[in-house]
C-alpha cells in the first residue's frame, strides 16, 4: 500500500483485484464500509478491466475531461472484487490527469483502488508532509511528487445508463458536464 499524488489530492491505494488489500485500505482509513473505494485507471485500456459496459455517455465524458478530475460511475467487471463496489453494485472510475500517477498506473499495470490519504473525517491532504501526517506508521511507502495541482476532489457522475446524474460536484461544474453532452 503506498500514498502518492493525484491531479486532485494525494491518494493512498493498492491494487483493485486484491481484495484483502482493499480491506486492508479500509482499516488504514478508518472508512465506513458502505463507502466504496473509487479505482484509478491509466486509460481507457485499461478501464476494460474494471468495467463490463461503457455507455454511450461515459465514452463522451471520457473524451472531454480525461485525463482530469471526473470520476464515473460504471457498472463493474464481473471478476471485480466486491470489496471496492458500492452496494448498488456500482463502481467509481477516473483517469487522473498527474503525470507521476499515471506512470505509476503504466509501472504496475494494473488499476488501483484510490481514496484521499487521510483518515476518514480529516481533510484531504495535498502534499506528502501532510500525508506522513494523516497516515503516520499505518502505510509502507509515500510517494512525494510536491503539492498536488488541484486540492479540490473529483467530481462525480454516475454514468450507468442513458442519462447522467452528478452525484457530487466540486471539481467540474455540472453546467460544464452538461455542456460537453450536446
Amino acid at each position: 500500500m503506498a500514498a502518492f499524488p493525484t491531479d486532485t489530492v494525494y491518494g493512498v491505494g493498492c491494487l483493485a483485484y486484491d481484495g484483502e488489500a482493499v480491506e486492508r485500505l479500509y482499516e488504514v482509513k478508518q472508512r465506513d464500509r458502505n463507502k466504496p473505494i473509487p479505482i484509478l485507471v491509466s486509460g481507457p485500456e485499461q478501464l476494460a478491466l474494471v468495467t463490463r459496459e461503457i455507455t454511450p455517455l461515459a465514452r463522451r465524458l471520457i473524451e472531454q475531461f480525461w485525463p482530469g478530475a471526473l470520476t464515473l460511475v460504471l457498472l463493474p467487471h464481473p471478476d471485480l472484487p466486491k470489496a471496492v463496489q458500492a452496494s448498488d453494485g456500482t463502481i467509481a472510475v477516473r483517469m487522473p490527469g498527474h503525470v507521476m500517477t499515471l506512470a505509476l498506473l503504466r509501472e504496475v499495470g494494473s488499476p488501483l483502488a484510490t481514496t484521499s490519504a487521510n483518515r476518514s473525517g480529516r481533510h484531504s491532504p495535498l502534499d506528502a508532509q501532510q500525508t506522513l501526517i494523516n497516515l503516520n506508521g499505518r502505510i509502507e511507502l509515500i510517494l512525494d511528487g510536491g503539492p498536488c495541482p488541484g486540492g479540490i476532489d473529483s467530481t462525480v457522475v454516475d454514468a450507468t445508463g442513458d442519462t447522467i446524474r452528478v452525484l457530487r460536484e466540486t471539481a467540474i461544474p455540472a453546467r460544464q458536464i452538461k455542456e460537453a453532452l450536446k
